[in-house]
């Protein structure tokens, strides 16, 4: 257990940050290339607890991945290479590790099991294992409380196209990555289109993806089983998540600007942005680019006195990891800010909502929390307190900027837990004083 002390510099935070790789990008790399006929070869890798624990999981099904601080290389074995692990698959903390893997291990012809640590076992698996035991999948809850640790045995996989009642990347994965081996075109229809890392990039690989946005709002994806996947170059995006946090750096400590590099900005992942923009914020792109599908940039971050805003409906799946710092800036923004529609919030890693109003509440904030949200007064002003990170890095990493304009000094509680997403993260506070 650690803990970590912030203090509000005595000037505004000026330099350049470069943020390490896109989470989701870096988890969905390894498992395609795992996949994937040859060797795909993977520069930006996100070197976080999550993504190491995918790592780790297809190694025990026999796929060889040589990491190295300068690339990842997976040696790929084709659609059908993987084989039966001997031991438990440890997923970790990583939702996205557990429910991806799951699509994919539902159509090995061999046994497996799925388990992670007690917070990851303790969050909801039904809703990966509902569609995908309607493909044929043979998984189970060993507890029989719909959480891991999963059991999974071979079955025969159907289509289906599932409607999702909720807009979420991992649950449409997993089923996309089962459709890969069931027995014709299967779909998945969202209320509103999640992050579409996974038909980008199985795209890129080979696959046979199509995407189409409804006129009412919906989104469906859909896969028609092929051949093989074939081995890519991966360069993976600066993590829009990891970003956030700086980007409200940046604008809450006066006399700010930094140059935050390298950003992953696809529409449904930026949802932070649009927010910032609408809170008044003074950002500019710079260097705008695309490396297989996925748009990056550089953002100079000013300084910005924020204004309230409604953050609410579709854009909530494009910024649900970065409510947490969107509540810190909502503090310190003039009037009320309103957070609805974000329900998913109570099955992350904590239940967000509790976690976000009761450190906030402890800094001094007037915060009420609601079913699908909070309600945030713009007061512009906190002060220090101890922090409980409740092991989720996200809390402890909002909470950290919190501290940067926030009177006297704040204690983030276990803040080892960062490493999960970003481990230099306070290293890089600390470079831009």
């Amino acid at each position: 257990m650690k803990e970590a002390t912030i203090t509000a510099p005595s000037t505004g935070l000026k330099g350049s940050v470069i943020i390490p790789g896109d989470k989701s990008i870096s988890h969905r790399s390894v498992m395609f290339g795992a996949l994937a006929k040859a060797t795909t070869e993977i520069t930006n890798f996100l070197q976080g607890a999550d993504c190491l624990s995918t790592i780790s999981c297809f190694r025990k099904m026999g796929i060889e991945i040589e990491n190295t601080p300068e690339r990842i290389l997976v040696h790929g074995k084709g659609l059908h290479g993987l084989s039966a692990p001997d031991s438990t698959l440890d997923t970790g903390n990583s939702g996205t590790t557990t429910r991806l893997i799951s699509g994919i291990l539902a159509g090995q012809n061999f046994s497996s099991i799925l388990s992670g640590d007690d917070s990851l076992n303790s969050r909801p698996m039904a809703r990966i294992m509902e569609p995908l035991n309607s493909m044929g999948a043979k998984i189970t809850s060993i507890d029989g409380n719909n959480c891991a640790p999963l059991r999974i045995e071979p079955g025969t996989l159907h289509s289906i196209h599932y409607h999702s009642k909720v807009a979420s990347a991992q649950v449409k994965s997993a089923i996309l990555l089962a459709g890969l081996y069931a027995d014709d075109t299967t779909a998945v229809t969202e209320p509103v289109l999640s992050r579409n890392h996974t038909e980008l990039m199985l795209t890129g690989f080979g696959a046979n993806i199509a995407s189409e946005t409804h006129a009412d709002g919906t989104a469906t994806a859909s896969i028609t089983p092929c051949e093989e996947l074939y081995a890519q170059k991966i360069q993976v995006p600066g993590d829009i998540s990891s970003a956030a946090y700086f980007i409200a750096a940046g604008l809450l400590v006066p006399g700010s600007e930094i140059l935050v590099k390298n950003v992953g900005i696809n529409p449904t992942r930026a949802g932070i942005l649009k927010v910032c923009e609408a809170m008044g914020a003074d950002i500019t792109y710079l260097n705008e680019t695309s490396a297989g599908g996925e748009p990056t940039a550089d953002l100079l971050v000013r300084y910005s006195p924020l204004k309230a805003t409604v953050v609410e409906g579709s854009i909530i799946p494009t910024l649900i990891d970065e409510i947490p710092v969107i509540a810190i800036m909502a503090a310190f923004a003039e009037g009320t800010t309103i957070i609805r529609d974000a329900a998913e919030l109570k099955v992350k890693e904590t239940n967000r909502i509790d976690t976000v109003v009761q450190n906030l509440r402890a800094m001094g904030g007037t915060v009420t929390p609601t079913d699908d949200g909070m309600i945030i007064e713009g007061t512009g002003a906190l002060k220090g307190a101890h922090i409980n990170s409740h092991l989720d890095h996200r809390i402890a990493m909002a909470f950290a900027i919190a501290g940067l304009v926030a009177e006297g000094d704040t204690v983030i509680g276990d803040s080892q837990c960062v490493d999960v997403s970003y481990p230099a993260f306070f290293k890089t506070i600390a470079q831009l004083r």
